[in-house]
């Protein structure tokens, strides 16, 4: 299955660090109204509580039940060569993931497993650094009082 729209927290050839992502490669995918309804009547659970609504999380475990290692996603640019660069926020995309269901606890569903991402509209990631400007911070000898 092939997906366009808007890349936001993606984690595409390193798994994320948060409580949310970690131990797997994920993303949420900003789509457009046609290709949301699309999914949700298909029964995906697509999103409506971010700026760029709707959306739906595609991810990939590390590790499969079994232990075993899954293959990183493939990340690649708009002609298909290999991407070296961290994806930020807001570049557009078309992801290829594949469906499946899942139980668990009681509870079913459908997921959308992540397995490449061609970015057509790089915006590179640039990580925040605390330098003390994020803090209002204009010298070495200004402390700030927590």
């Amino acid at each position: 299955m092939l997906l366009k729209g808007i890349l936001l927290w993606p984690n595409i050839t390193t798994p994320g660090t948060t409580e949310f992502s970690k131990d797997q490669y994920s993303l949420d995918l900003s789509l457009d109204e046609e290709t949301a309804s699309k999914l949700r009547a298909e029964g995906f659970n697509v999103r409506d509580d971010k700026e760029y609504s709707p959306f739906v999380t595609i991810k990939r475990k590390v590790r499969r039940k079994d232990g075993s290692l899954n293959s990183v996603p493939k990340l690649v640019d708009a002609d298909k060569n290999p991407l070296e660069f961290r994806v930020g926020n807001g570049s557009s995309a078309t992801v290829q993931c594949r469906p499946y269901e899942w139980e668990f606890g009681g509870r079913t569903g459908k997921g959308l497993d992540l397995q490449a991402v061609q970015v057509t509209n790089l915006i590179e990631y640039e990580g925040t650094t605390m330098d003390g400007d994020e803090l209002g911070i204009t010298n070495e000898e200004e402390e700030l009082e927590f």
